[in-house]
């Protein structure tokens, strides 16, 4: 079976990633900065190869992905699978207020204790299920294709993870930027890193005629 190719997406930016407030699967649209970032990225994969742009079905995703379905000529498929993982109480709370709020409960999210759910959520466990299962599902429709998948920091930190080997309590060392463009590769024996945290797009705002 042929690889698929698989160019994985973190959303532009929201006023609540800069408030430090937990989004989980609240619906919260993309700033004036993540609008920005979202036609930085279509605009530097205009001239790639994809086969079809998939979503999670929340707003800020799904405008992100739009920006790169647009430049593609494409559709964007949303996807409930891709959502960010469920928090919960947690969600509409900054981490300070969780610190303030549930110090028991904030701990253990802290030390990603995989068993843990906020109460309403989802633990890292199942998470990590929902995440690569929809991964396998999208993935294996495309041999021999690319794809672009767009999701939350969450989800990027388990392809990552999945990719890489690493433990779901090891200390996280990477970047989850927002609208960087992170590469994969996938065949039935799962995931490949091929490249991370690509933030050249977004790095001069002079080049973009509608900052003038």
């Amino acid at each position: 079976m042929n690889a698929t190719r698989i160019i994985a997406i973190r959303h532009g930016e929201t006023a609540w990633n800069v408030d430090t407030r937990i989004q989980g699967h609240l619906d919260i649209p993309l700033n004036d900065t993540g609008r920005w970032q979202a036609r930085r990225l279509g605009a530097a994969l205009a001239h790639e190869a994809i086969a079809c742009v998939y979503a999670s079905d929340l707003g800020r995703a799904h405008q992100t992905a739009q920006a790169v379905a647009d430049s593609a000529g494409l559709a964007v498929v949303s996807d409930v699978g891709l959502r960010e993982r469920a928090f919960g109480i947690f969600e509409g709370r900054t981490f300070a207020e969780i610190e303030t709020d549930w110090p028991d409960q904030a701990l253990r999210w802290r030390k990603r204790d995989p068993a843990f759910e906020p109460e309403g959520g989802e633990s890292l466990l199942r998470f990590r299920e929902r995440i690569v299962g929809t991964l396998n599902r999208l993935a294996a429709g495309h041999p021999g294709e690319q794809i672009v998948v767009v999701g939350h920091g969450g989800v990027m930190d388990v392809l990552y993870r999945a990719a890489t080997g690493q433990e779901l309590q090891a200390p996280r060392t990477w970047a989850l930027g927002n609208a960087a463009i992170n590469r994969l590769l996938w065949t039935p024996d799962g995931l490949t890193l091929v490249g991370w945290a690509d933030t050249g797009h977004l790095d001069d705002a002079a080049l973009d005629e509608t900052t003038a």
